[in-house]
């Protein structure tokens, strides 16, 4: 799919730019006022503000239901995460959601470490993030979240999808699979 211009699905929306962050737009048909954003860059202390009036401008446009992909953004610190929490809370009551799609292993840890990866829709391909809209409350998983022991200290860590993940008391990467298998990653 083409992408449109920021300018014409957001009016004004480049009119600032900061060049530690890019943001695409991509309108989303098949989700009522859905929107893709891609991230490329990094979201920190010094242009969190910058990330947070953006995305005030696609929510003033009536976007609520907002993806936004992460396959480009190669760090967040605690201030960007509290970012992504802000936008929540002002989409929320609007009845609109936020999921967070193909996050880079790096990047998920700060969100797991800072215990903010159960508070977001995560979902590794722009099918099941936009499969997330159409079933409207989510699926009950058998799976996840798990519970595990680390392999290596004993340590109980919390997963909320499969993948890898990194152990918060030996740093140990760890898989763990859809059955929710855990093993060295």
């Amino acid at each position: 799919m083409a992408l449109e211009g920021n300018n014409n699905i957001v009016p004004g929306f480049d009119e600032d730019k900061d060049d530690s962050l890019k943001i695409t737009l991509e309108k989303l048909e098949s989700i009522n006022a859905g929107l893709k954003l891609y991230l490329n860059g990094y979201i920190d202390t010094y242009n969190s503000n910058f990330f947070q009036k953006k995305i005030t401008k696609v929510v003033e446009a009536g976007y609520i239901n907002l993806i936004f992909n992460c396959s480009a953004l190669n760090y967040v610190s605690s201030t960007g995460i509290g970012s992504f929490t802000s936008f929540l809370k002002m989409i929320k009551p609007k009845g609109g959601d936020i999921v967070l799609m193909d996050i880079q292993p790096k990047v998920y840890e700060v969100f797991q470490l800072l215990g903010f990866s159960q508070f977001f829709n995560i979902k590794s391909t722009s099918e099941d993030a936009i499969a997330y809209f159409h079933q409207g409350a989510p699926a009950v998983d058998t799976v996840f979240p798990k519970v595990f022991a680390c392999p290596i200290c004993n340590k109980h860590l919390r997963a909320t999808r499969s993948g890898r993940f990194r152990c918060s008391e030996c740093k140990s990467i760890l898989a763990i699979n859809d059955q929710g298998e855990v093993s060295l990653g």
